[in-house]
């Protein structure tokens, strides 16, 4: 399949999990992709990985003076962004009681002022016929110790997705969600676990998912190129969750 030959992908969060994933299988089909990330390293580990149609930003998304300066550094690329994917983000996790001013700021500067003024600076350059994909998550359905925080930050995500689809149908750029459940990524990455901890928070995940298993990035990419494809041409302002049932099952 080529959905996606001569057109241009940014997506932020690209250098590794979802976003990598993503931006792989949007290569795949024929397009030219521009990943960021917080690391000159990983930027261009990733890259390479992605071979010649990959160009990377070093940009931290939780930065209002990197955001800012996104919109130039993406014009060194391409005059035009056919899919913007905010994929950005990470985890931090802590009781309403051990939540300080700084954990909040920081995943609310990074999981929502982020994405807000990454599609403000990015709107210019798309045109008709473009495409908005936010990624959320499937704790906004549900209340879970130690989500406070993370969870209000993602539901101020799924708003922009409602809203933003308003305010950009006459534009012609249709706004969609993704709405992930447990994934294989580094989420637990940034929470100050260490390997044996997060692989056990891993293993007690596991018997609550109905498929027994972990989802895997490539997962996540389909349905996120799906939502950005002329086949998802009618579908606007909308989330797709993909969680193999957890939301909705109990096991």
């Amino acid at each position: 399949m080529q959905r996606f030959k001569d057109k241009y992908a940014l997506i932020t969060g690209g250098t590794n999990g979802m976003g990598f994933a993503t931006a792989r299988q949007f290569i795949h089909e024929g397009g030219k992709v521009i990943i960021t990330g917080r690391s000159a390293e990983t930027v261009s580990n990733a890259v390479h990985r992605l071979g010649t149609n990959a160009s990377g930003i070093v940009s931290n998304a939780g930065n209002m003076k990197d955001i800012l300066l996104l919109q130039e550094q993406v014009k060194q690329y391409t005059d035009r962004i056919d899919v913007l994917f905010v994929n950005a983000g990470y985890g931090k996790f802590a009781s309403v009681e051990a939540t300080d001013e700084a954990l909040y700021d920081e995943l609310f500067n990074t999981l929502v002022k982020g994405p807000f003024f990454t599609v403000q600076q990015i709107l210019p350059l798309m045109k008709k016929g473009s495409a908005i994909v936010f990624n959320t998550s499937m704790v906004t359905g549900m209340g879970m110790q130690n989500f406070a925080v993370y969870s209000a930050a993602k539901s101020a995500v799924q708003s922009f997705i409602k809203t933003f689809a308003a305010e950009f149908t006459e534009k012609g750029i249709r706004v969609n969600g993704i709405n992930p459940g447990h994934i294989k990524t580094n989420i637990f990455n940034n929470t100050g676990l260490n390997a044996e901890q997060i692989e056990g928070a891993i293993q007690n995940i596991i018997p609550t998912i109905p498929f027994k298993r972990l989802g895997e990035p490539a997962e996540i990419a389909h349905a996120v190129l799906f939502l950005a494809s002329q086949e998802a041409s009618y579908i606007h302002g909308t989330e797709l969750t993909v969680d193999a049932g957890i939301s909705v099952i109990r096991c």
